[in-house]
């Protein structure tokens, strides 16, 4: 790393030579307020102090008065005029985004509105796999959503709202805060995906360079120029259906975003005419009294969780869709709901990192994304087509218009004609069955799992399933407080390595202990490391949407609240077994090296252990992230979408401090 000199003390204290020349006064912007004696009368001070501000922060003083939009963007970074970077930001996804502010800030204007942009960046899971930064992860998204609402609220007058994101967090706390603001109109503009590169690796494997070259897979030259090279365009979100892409696919499908605008190839002009097209059509949603309470329903959220279904998408949608539902005041998707959907449709869509063929996200928009999908699901009869949508009319018109327009014929010609096969992106369901291709979710039970737990089965490397499609394992348990002491015995570099066969069990990762990190570092390393197929992954955290194999997550209790997880130890056998048509799974422990066991004995066994002597939460996580925990907590956990639950929050309080109370009273002499 470079090492920087650090400036001098005279330069940072300054001198006088910019005083003389500053300014103890200025000109005030010419003209008049647009205001009435009325206004003068009735209206708060608030209302008019808007007014002086708008003049000025330099808009025409004439036209202060206009109708106030809101464009609320995740932005990151400081780009030059030219697109050079003065300043960072955190990630690719939110990069760009000021392009897209500014085209629909500027339609806006044309409009005959009054458009106000605010920010609140995102960070990125990549930049802080396998670091303390991932502690802030999940618990940002909801204060990200808190921050995002406030700032719609702070403008008192807007009409309507424009949420502009793109990635992992940033864009479920984008649609969170919209779904709380229900009352106005709001579009969501998705920030699109990178471009893959020629002759590069894509941004889920380049981030397996360490993993691969411990195993003397890759030489550092090839992982340096590898590592340079993963990024097509400098905006967008990953190349791969992770959980930005998933949640852009969401949006869509939730009607919140425009027909085929998830998942558009970021700097391109296509690009740039989605956000236009989305301040159209909030303009045109506020005309017809449409708000946002009129387009996200109960049945939106059903068709939502279809779609994710129907791309393969990743399990983190699992705690975002119940948190949109949540901040909507719509009833909160369960594990049964979540079951159902899967039973009704395979997997359609052939994308990174599911596979076969694993296209990069853009050829899927190419294929025609969201809507195209959508018309296999309507020839099955799964969705609800009255629903509402962005654009102010029925999915059913929606729908009828992208199966005959000029738009889909010209997507799919340019595929055609850079010789990829439509077809063998977006399936129909016989063919996706035909290809291999299984439903996307699995909730596996069992005496380690006995509040559930969830795999996304469709990404099992088909080498490992049977002829049945059941994926079968027993292995001896290789048991790790941290992800770092995993991906230390992955790669080999402390004694014993995990070995073909081997079952890594992940321990206090849920949101006591770690704030439920993402564990991406793990599940990668597996996937391109040759036997890594052989090792399945247990653990209380959750996992990154990019992630393969046999990969079982979100396992409750946590360890750290009780669950029978944190009691297991090295050398216990456990048994996985998963049925990818049934949609059944169980994981157990069954035994140890000297002795096997029943389910049943066996949880008998777990229950009269200890817990792990090292369990216990990450001694850097923050404080900040111990309230999410136990807010989240004391609101339903994980499987209510790690949500705030503001009545059952307070309840909670009022019944502890009751408790405290009464038990001071019982203290005192």
């Amino acid at each position: 790393m470079t090492h920087l000199t650090p400036p001098s003390l005279e330069n940072i204290l300054g001198d006088d030579q910019f005083i003389a020349a500053a300014r103890l006064q200025g000109e005030g912007p010419d003209g008049r307020l647009p205001i009435s004696e009325e206004m003068l009368r009735r209206e708060p001070s608030g209302n008019l102090f808007g007014l002086t501000q708008n003049a000025g922060m330099g808009w025409q003083p004439a036209d202060v008065g206009r109708p106030q939009y809101l464009i609320l963007s995740t932005l990151g970074g400081l780009r030059d005029s030219d697109g050079r970077p003065v300043a960072l930001g955190y990630h690719t996804g939110h990069w760009e985004l000021d392009l897209l502010v500014r085209q629909a800030a500027e339609t806006l204007k044309t409009q005959g509105a009054l458009p106000f942009a605010a920010y609140c960046s995102d960070p990125c899971d990549g930049r802080s796999q396998g670091t303390t930064g991932m502690f802030d992860s999940l618990p940002y998204r909801n204060d990200a959503a808190l921050t995002l609402r406030r700032l719609i609220r702070s403008l008192p007058q807007r009409q309507g709202v424009l949420g502009v994101a793109t990635c992992d967090k940033g864009l479920p706390a984008m649609m969170m805060a919209l779904a709380g603001c229900s009352d106005l109109p709001g579009v969501i503009v998705p920030g699109g995906v990178t471009l893959p590169t020629v002759d590069g690796e894509d941004a889920g494997k380049v981030q397996t360079i360490g993993a691969r070259f411990a195993h003397n897979l890759i030489d550092l030259d090839y992982a340096a120029t590898m590592g340079c090279r993963a990024c097509g365009s400098p905006g967008g979100g990953c190349q791969f259906l992770g959980t930005a892409a998933t949640a852009q696919v969401v949006a869509e499908a939730l009607g919140l975003a425009l027909p085929h605008s998830a998942l558009t190839p970021s700097g391109e002009a296509v690009w740039l005419d989605m956000a236009h097209r989305s301040a159209l059509a909030l303009l045109r949603l506020k005309t017809a009294e449409l708000p946002l309470s009129a387009i996200l329903t109960a049945q939106a959220v059903e068709n939502a969780m279809l779609v994710h279904a129907a791309f393969g998408g990743s399990t983190n949608l699992l705690l975002h869709i119940p948190a949109i539902a949540h901040a909507a005041g719509l009833p909160l998707p369960t594990v049964h709901d979540w079951n159902r959907v899967n039973r009704l449709t395979p997997r359609l869509v052939d994308a990174l990192p599911n596979g076969p063929r694993n296209h990069p996200t853009v050829q899927v928009f190419m294929a025609g994304g969201v809507p195209e999908v959508m018309l296999h699901l309507r020839a099955m009869g799964l969705l609800n087509l009255e629903v509402l949508t962005a654009t102010g009319e029925k999915l059913s018109a929606v729908l009828e218009w992208w199966q005959h327009s000029p738009r889909r014929a010209a997507v799919r010609q340019r595929l055609a004609a850079a010789g990829i096969d439509v077809a063998q992106i977006i399936m129909d369901a016989d063919s996706a069955r035909a290809a291999g291709l299984a439903s996307t979710l699995v909730f596996p039970v069992g005496n380690i799992a006995p509040q559930g737990s969830v795999l996304k089965a469709t990404a099992i490397d088909p080498a490992v399933v049977g002829a049945d499609d059941v994926y079968r394992h027993r292995g001896p348990a290789r048991v790790f407080v941290s992800e770092q002491d995993a991906v230390r015995a992955i790669k080999g570099l402390s004694q014993p390595p995990v070995k073909a066969g081997d079952v890594v069990v992940m321990i206090g990762g849920g949101p006591s202990g770690t704030g439920m990190e993402e564990t991406y570092q793990v599940t990668s390393a597996l996937k391109f490391i040759p036997w890594g197929k052989t090792v399945p992954v247990l653990t209380d955290a959750r996992f990154s949407g990019v992630s393969t194999g046999a990969c079982i997550g979100h396992i409750g209790p946590e360890a750290l609240a009780g669950g029978p997880l944190g009691q297991l130890q090295d050398g216990d056998i456990i048994e996985i077994e998963v049925d990818r048509r049934q949609l059944t799974g169980r994981i157990d422990f069954v035994g140890t090296e000297q002795e096997m066991l029943s389910p049943a004995a066996a949880a008998v066994l777990l229950q009269q252990r200890p817990f792990h002597a090292q369990l216990q939460p990450h001694p850097a996580l923050p404080d900040d992230t111990r309230l999410w925990a136990a807010l989240q907590r004391a609101s339903g956990g994980v499987w209510s979408g790690c949500v705030y639950d503001v009545a059952r929050i307070v309840q909670v309080i009022d019944a502890g401090l009751a408790a405290l109370t009464t038990q001071k009273e019982v203290d005192t002499p």
